[in-house]
């Protein structure tokens, strides 16, 4: 209590001397600890005695006072180079919020009543709008506008960031939230249970074996000279059948050495290159020297895994329409619309194949668990998403907005949220991707683009080797993290988005897409993955908690060169995973977006992450790979069979969907404009009716029942009654009234 008074004072250096001692609470007071274990302990526990003393309200008032804080504003923008003093206050005031955020967030078993109960009151606090104030998010998400338009240079991007994601992750809730959401949803709309748990499903999978990577012959968008390939038409055959076998059951060394590319991969890579990006760096060409088996992300013991498919098969009603369409197209002569009952006139295969694709079976007994009923699982084939019955709802208000009525919308937190979003929304996804390409190892320094090293470069620049080799292994570490909060955060706010209404999902989705977030998540990838995900940019010895207790040993460069015992980075590897999510959430399902797949000849750079054995990784490469197989050409199908297998054993089966063969794409020309002009316009009039409504609109009821209007009370001016009879005259009696006008134009 004394701290938070002092807080209050207004000497600047007094209050940050202050708020550095609450960091030293908040940190677990490791000055007065014997381990690891007891600092984190005594970190949480301060946590919550700080937030139940009234200390995260105090600190947002500070943090208010330091965005604001235009003295800081412009001496920083007056120095030809900003560093980490810059932003000392700042960087105190987010590391508290972020302790606090992060410690309360957290659930454990051992939580007393009274920490629950603060847990609940805090997710309520950051979630809705307190004493006339936007959500906690919105406010961070304006320091990240405000960092990226130049206005606050020396905010701390990588900080603002953390907290950011971490205060999304706890008002909407995690992954394994979103699935409870999910069937509690299904349910309220009267939908079939999930057949299966899709985190439960991604976790038994088994990751593939990577294929070697020698000439692919499908990769090469654009054929080589035929002067080039005369030389190799002996060795043809030996190239079309040299992929490494990805089968999922493989038991052999989890990494294989990888044999140099090709001159003519090498041309097709550059191509594809040039396609995303002029200054896209040429892929490394040096052979790919893998670390041994025993240091392998994942144990290569033998382990039982369940025949047959992962997934469930589904069918849209979408599907069946169409598959009914063209068989009463050929068979009968003419279409019924969207009526998938009537089979009349149709021969006996086709009424098969329409029970086929609306079949329910029932497997075996399942006591607990999403999908179970009675016992049973149930398997259903025609699957109907939450989106679709958003979309028809949606129909259905526009066409008949008086007769429906005004649609009642709960005030959850994503609601909340996507409200104060709305209309700062474009600048929010364009500010994030900017720093995400800033901060993409792939990118290089330009002159234009914005510095996210503001709050990690020192005041003095390293003048040893080792200080220089500690100053860069901070600066790669600071840069994936910033990845890693950006893929997470994109990633958890589409799906949130996408669960509370379709067209909040797709509005993000489609300002992404407007900001090049597809050609800059394929330069991402445009690299040596493997080493990304084994770089090894962090100095254990320095961590927290381990460096609050132990005595540092000395650094020197061998040790730093060394790096810690870890195999792989999770979070790298965690970053991965998000942006190639985020590309499938981007993609799914859109014509247009799958085509800028294949214009920016992702298929090569894609398949080289492949080499990364991690399933789930896999899983979303492949599905990646999926849905541009048809326009790829029957040449790469033919080169790439080992990775349509893959493709057949760990990807969802869609019962109607062509994706191996392509023999319908010459019959289906898509208007990709008018494809996203129709989702734009589809998306406006939905928060044009949702969000911007006036109070007196047209729409709003009439009352037009006679004894009820005369029988309503008006508020009359007490000398009405005075001016009644003139009243009468001028408007009533005086008035001509063309009855038979009045009747023809109604």
């Amino acid at each position: 209590m004394g701290l938070l008074d002092r807080l209050e004072v207004v000497s600047r250096e007094r209050r940050l001397k202050v708020a550095r001692a609450v960091l030293y609470l908040a940190q677990g007071t490791f000055g007065e600890c014997d381990s690891e274990v007891d600092v984190l302990h005594w970190s949480r526990y301060n946590c919550f005695l700080l937030y139940q003393m009234g200390t995260f309200s105090a600190f947002l008032e500070l943090l208010h006072m330091e965005i604001d804080n235009s003295q800081a504003c412009s001496s920083a923008l007056r120095k030809p180079a900003i560093s980490i003093a810059d932003s000392t206050e700042l960087r105190v005031l987010l590391s508290v919020m972020y302790l606090m955020v992060e410690n309360i967030r957290l659930e454990r078993e051992t939580d007393s009543y009274g920490w629950r109960t603060a847990r609940k009151t805090f997710r309520t606090e950051l979630s809705f709008s307190m004493h006339n104030e936007e959500p906690f998010a919105l406010l961070l998400f304006s320091m990240v506008t405000k960092f990226c338009s130049g206005l606050a240079p020396h905010f701390p991007i990588k900080k603002v960031l953390l907290l950011l994601w971490k205060v999304v992750m706890f008002t909407l809730g995690g992954f394994e939230q979103l699935q409870a959401l999910k069937v509690q949803k299904r349910e309220e709309l009267g939908l079939p249970p999930l057949a299966e748990d899709s985190i439960q499903v991604v976790k038994s999978m088994r990751a593939a074996s990577p294929p070697s990577y020698t000439l692919d012959l499908g990769e090469s968008q654009l054929a080589p000279p035929p002067s080039k390939l005369r030389g190799r038409r002996g060795s043809r055959r030996q190239l079309l059948t040299k992929q490494d076998s990805l089968d999922i059951y493989n038991e052999r060394d989890l990494f294989k050495t990888e044999e140099p590319a090709t001159e003519e991969e090498e041309e097709s890579a550059g191509d594809g290159e040039r396609t995303l990006d002029g200054e896209l760096d040429l892929l490394e060409q040096d052979p790919l020297v893998p670390p041994p088996p025993s240091q392998a992300p994942l144990s290569a013991e033998r382990v039982a895994f369940p025949k047959g498919l992962p997934w469930t098969p589904k069918v849209r009603q979408k599907d069946i329409e169409h598959f009914l369409e063209m068989s009463r197209n050929k068979f009968i002569g003419f279409t019924l619309g969207q009526d998938t009952d009537t089979l009349v006139g149709l021969p006996r295969p086709i009424h098969e194949s329409v029970k086929t694709l609306k079949q329910v079976t029932r497997v075996g007994s399942q006591s607990s668990g999403i999908g179970s009923h009675q016992g049973i699982l149930a398997k259903e084939h025609k699957y109907i998403s939450i989106a679709d019955v958003q979309i028809k709802n949606e129909e259905e208000l526009e066409k008949c907005p008086m007769s429906l009525g005004e649609e009642v919308v709960p005030e959850t937190p994503c609601e909340i949220l996507y409200q104060g979003m709305l209309y700062s929304l474009p600048q929010y996804m364009i500010a994030l991707l900017k720093i995400l390409l800033a901060a993409a190892p792939t990118s290089k320094a330009k002159t234009d683009s914005i510095n996210i090293l503001a709050d990690v470069l020192p005041e003095e620049m390293p003048v040893t080797v080792l200080q220089s080799m500690k100053l860069g292994i901070d600066v790669n570490r600071h840069k994936e993290i910033i990845v890693k909060s950006i893929s997470a955060l994109l990633l958890l706010l589409l799906k949130h988005f996408k669960l509370n209404h379709i067209y909040q999902f797709e509005y993000v989705s489609q300002h992404l897409v407007f900001a090049n977030c597809i050609p800059l998540i394929l330069k991402f990838f445009n690299q040596n993955i493997l080493s990304y995900i084994t770089a090894k940019n962090s100095i254990s010895v320095l961590d927290y908690p381990c460096c609050t207790i132990q005595d540092l040993p000395e650094l020197t460069t061998e040790s730093l060169e060394a790096g810690d015992n870890n195999q792989f980075c999770w979070r790298n590897l965690f970053s991965c995973i998000n942006l190639l999510r985020l590309l499938n959430k981007l993609t799914k399902w859109k014509h247009s977006r799958t085509m800028m797949l294949v214009v920016f000849k992702s298929a090569p750079i894609l398949k080289r992450a492949l080499k990364v054995k991690q399933a789930m990784l896999q899983l979303y490469v492949l599905k990646l790979l999926k849905i541009q197989t048809k326009y790829l050409g029957r040449q790469w199908r033919k080169s790439n069979m080992k990775t349509m297998s893959a493709i057949y054993q760990k990807v969802r089966h869609r019962m109607n969907d062509d994706w191996a063969y392509g023999n319908d794409i010459d019959a289906r020309p898509w208007d990709f404009q008018a494809e996203e002009c129709t989702l734009r316009a589809n998306i406006e009039a939905f928060n044009s009716r949702r969000y911007d409504r006036p109070q007196d609109s047209e729409f709003s009821p009439v009352d037009n029942c006679l004894q009820s209007v005369l029988g309503q009370r008006l508020d009359l001016p007490e000398d009405f009654h005075y001016s009644y009879e003139l009243w009468l005259e001028r408007e009533v009696f005086s008035q001509p009234i063309c009855w038979e006008e009045l009747l023809q134009n109604h």
